[in-house]
C-alpha cells in the first residue's frame, strides 16, 4: 500500500508524532463528547426522577388533605344539632331558630379549629339553609343549588371536590376557595328523599397555593394543577392565563395518567411531569431543559477543560516518545552517512534488544563485512598488479630475446638468410604482440596469432625438433581471453615435455566452446609428468611473489583472478605419453567484457 504524501515527505520522528497526535485527539474527542453525553443524559435522568418524586409528594399532600377535609364532613354530618335542625324535627318557629343557632354554632366551632376551612354551609332544596356565620346573609336558594358544587353533590355519589373558583355563598363576599360537597343522603339515609340537602366545605385557596409555591424546581419551574374537565385549580400565574397571556398544553397534560413528556411551545421547550390524584386532578411539575444548560455548559466546560488538558499532556508525550523512539535511528542515520564517506571503522553503540537494536548489530555486522571486503578487494588488486608486472616481465624474458638473437645471427653467418628473415620477422610481431595498447583482454585470434609467432621463433631455435599445429573453432576467435597466457603453457611443454623427447615431438593447440565456457588444451607428446611434478607446477604459485619464475602456476593465478575460482588450468600426464593442459575461461565477448 502506497504511503500518503504528506507522510512520505515528513521524517519518522513527525509521522510519528503526528500520528499518535491525531489518534489521541480523536481519542479525546470521543471521551470527551461521551462523557458530556453521559453526564447530560444522567442529570437530566436525576431531574426528572427528582421532580417526579416532589410531584408525587405534592399529589400524596392533597390527597391527604382532601381525605382530612373529607373526614371533617363526615364529623359534621354526625352532629346531632345539625341532624336535628335538618330533620326539623322541633315544632315551632322559635324552637327551629334554636335549632339553626345550634347547628350554626357547631359549624362554626368547627371552622374556627382548622383557619384553612373559609366556609360550611347546608343546604337544601326545601329551603334549608344553614352556615357557620350567623350574621352573613346567604345568597338566595335557587341561586345556592344552582351552584356547580351543588350540583355536582347531587349527581354523583360521595364527595365532589370542585375546581378553584370564587365563591358565591354570601352576599358581598368572593372568596376564591375549593370546595368539597356531599350528599346527606349518604348519613342520613332515614331522611325522605325531598328533604336531602348538600354539605359544603370551602377551602381557602391559599392552602393549595401554599402547597404548592413551596414546591422548587430549578429557576424557572413551577407546579401547577388542573382538574378533568380542563379547568385550572392552581396556577402560580394564574392570571396570566385566564388572560391569555401564557398558555399550557393543557391537552397533552389531560392525556397522561402519569409520566413525563416534552413540549414546545414557541422557542423553547418544556418538561411536563404528570401525577394524578384519586379524585382526578392532575398535578403538573414543569422544568425547562434549558434550566439545565448551566449545568450542561459547566460539564461542557469541564468536559472541553479536561479535554483540552489531556491532550496537551498526550501531544507532548507523544513528541518525547517518538523522540526517543527515533534517536537510536538518528544515530545510525549519522553513522550511515559516515560509511558512505568511507568510514568503515565506526561501530554503532547498541542499547536495547528490540528491533532497533538488532538494526543496528546489522548494521555493525554489514561495516565489518565491507571493510573485510573492501580489505580482500585492495589485497586482490595488489596481487593482480603484481601478477601483470610478473607478465610483463615473461614477456621481455631476457634469455629468451638473447637465445632468439644468437639464433639469428648464427644462421645469418651460415647463410640462411631465408631463416634469418622468418626469424627475425616472427621475433618482430611477437614483440609487437607484446606490447600492444595495454588492455588485458585481447581476441582469441590475437592470442593465437602470437603463439604462432612464438611457435616459429621456438620451432627455428630447437632446429624443428617439434611441429605444432593449431585447431581452434572459428565461433571463439573473436571471445575474450586473457593477453600471453597461452605461452607459458607451450614453453612448458617445450621445455618441459618435449626437449627431453629424443624423438620429433608435436604440440596441438585445440580449442572450442562448452555451453557459456571456453576450453582450450595445449597438447604435447613429450616425456610427461609425474603427479609430484604436476603439484610442483601449481606450488609455484605460493613463490610468484618471491620472482622466483612466472609460468604456468602465474597463468592459472591470473585466470582466477580475473574470471573467478571456478576457472583456470587442470593438468592431465602420462610419463612417455604427453601432457594435456586444459585451460577455462568464460565465453565473453569483447562488448561483454
Amino acid at each position: 500500500m502506497k504511503r500518503h504524501r504528506f507522510f512520505r515527505s515528513r521524517s519518522i520522528h513527525t509521522n510519528i508524532a503526528i500520528s499518535f497526535s491525531l489518534l489521541i485527539l480523536c481519542t479525546t474527542i470521543v471521551l470527551s463528547y461521551t462523557s458530556y453525553r453521559l453526564s447530560s443524559a444522567a442529570v437530566m435522568g436525576n431531574s426528572v426522577a427528582y421532580t417526579s418524586q416532589l410531584i408525587e409528594q405534592v399529589k400524596l399532600n392533597i390527597e391527604n388533605y382532601i381525605s382530612n377535609m373529607e373526614s371533617i364532613a363526615a364529623l359534621v354530618l354526625t352532629s346531632s344539632d345539625l341532624e336535628k335542625y335538618v330533620k326539623g324535627s322541633s315544632s315551632g318557629q322559635e324552637r327551629e331558630a334554636k335549632d339553626k343557632q345550634l347547628a350554626s354554632q357547631y359549624l362554626r366551632s368547627v371552622v374556627q379549629s382548622r383557619t384553612d376551612i373559609s366556609s360550611i354551609v347546608y343546604a337544601s332544596s326545601e329551603g334549608i339553609t344553614v352556615s357557620d356565620r350567623l350574621d352573613a346573609v346567604l345568597k338566595p336558594l335557587p341561586e345556592l343549588v344552582s351552584q356547580e358544587w351543588y350540583q355536582q353533590a347531587m349527581n354523583q355519589t360521595g364527595v365532589a371536590v370542585s375546581s378553584s373558583h370564587v365563591q358565591h355563598l354570601f352576599q358581598d363576599e368572593y372568596r376564591w376557595v375549593v370546595s368539597i360537597s356531599r350528599k346527606l343522603l349518604d348519613t342520613f339515609s332515614e331522611m325522605e328523599a325531598e328533604r336531602q340537602g348538600v354539605l359544603l366545605v370551602d377551602l381557602n385557596y391559599s392552602v393549595i397555593n401554599n402547597l404548592c409555591k413551596q414546591i422548587e424546581l430549578g429557576k424557572r419551574g413551577y407546579v401547577f394543577i388542573v382538574d378533568p374537565a380542563g379547568s385550572l385549580v392552581y396556577h402560580p400565574q394564574q392570571q396570566l392565563i385566564y388572560s391569555q397571556l401564557k398558555f399550557e398544553q393543557l391537552e397533552t397534560v389531560l392525556g397522561i395518567k402519569s409520566g413525563s413528556v416534552t413540549v414546545n411551545t414557541g422557542d423553547e421547550q418544556k418538561l411536563y411531569t404528570v401525577d394524578t390524584t384519586s379524585f382526578g386532578w392532575k398535578i403538573v411539575g414543569v422544568t425547562y431543559p434549558d434550566d439545565l444548560v448551566a449545568n450542561k455548559q459547566r460539564m461542557q466546560g469541564t468536559a472541553a477543560l479536561w479535554g483540552a488538558v489531556s491532550l496537551i499532556f498526550a501531544m507532548a508525550t507523544s513528541v518525547f516518545l517518538s523522540y526517543a523512539l527515533t534517536k537510536p535511528l538518528k544515530k545510525l542515520e549519522m553513522n550511515m552517512k559516515k560509511a558512505e564517506r568511507g568510514e568503515f571503522d565506526i561501530r554503532v553503540e547498541i542499547e536495547s534488544t528490540n528491533e532497533i537494536g538488532k538494526l543496528a548489530r546489522t548494521f555493525n555486522l554489514m561495516i565489518m563485512k565491507i571493510k573485510e571486503l573492501m580489505s580482500q578487494i585492495v589485497m586482490e588488486q595488489e596481487m593482480k598488479r603484481v601478477s601483470e608486472l610478473k607478465a610483463l616481465q615473461a614477456q621481455i624474458k631476457p634469455h629468451f630475446l638473447y637465445n632468439t638473437l644468437d639464433s639469428i645471427i648464427w644462421m645469418a653467418e651460415t647463410g640462411k638468410m631465408e631463416e634469418v628473415v622468418e626469424m627475425t620477422s616472427s621475433l618482430s610481431k611477437l614483440l609487437r604482440s607484446t606490447i600492444g595498447e595495454g588492455e588485458e583482454l585481447i581476441p582469441i585470434a590475437r592470442e593465437l596469432e602470437h603463439i604462432r609467432h612464438y611457435l616459429t621463433i621456438q620451432n627455428m631455435r630447437y632446429r624443428h625438433k617439434f611441429t605444432y599445429s593449431i585447431e581452434v573453432h572459428e565461433d571463439i576467435l573473436e571471445c575474450s581471453i586473457l593477453k600471453l597466457v597461452l605461452q607459458p603453457l607451450v614453453e612448458n611443454a617445450i621445455y618441459h615435455g618435449i626437449k627431453h623427447n629424443p624423438e620429433q615431438g608435436h604440440i596441438l593447440i585445440r580449442g572450442k566452446r562448452e555451453q557459456s565456457d571456453i576450453i582450450i588444451q595445449i597438447i604435447d607428446n613429450g616425456v610427461g609428468m609425474d603427479t609430484e611434478q604436476i603439484g610442483k607446477l601449481l606450488l609455484q604459485k605460493a613463490d610468484y611473489k618471491s620472482g622466483s619464475g612466472v609460468g604456468v602456476a602465474n597463468v592459472n593465478h591470473r585466470i582466477q583472478l580475473y574470471f573467478g575460482d571456478h576457472y583456470g588450468l587442470s593438468f592431465a600426464s602420462e610419463m612417455e605419453e604427453g601432457t594435456t593442459v586444459t585451460l577455462s575461461i568464460p565465453a565473453l565477448y569483447e562488448e561483454e567484457s
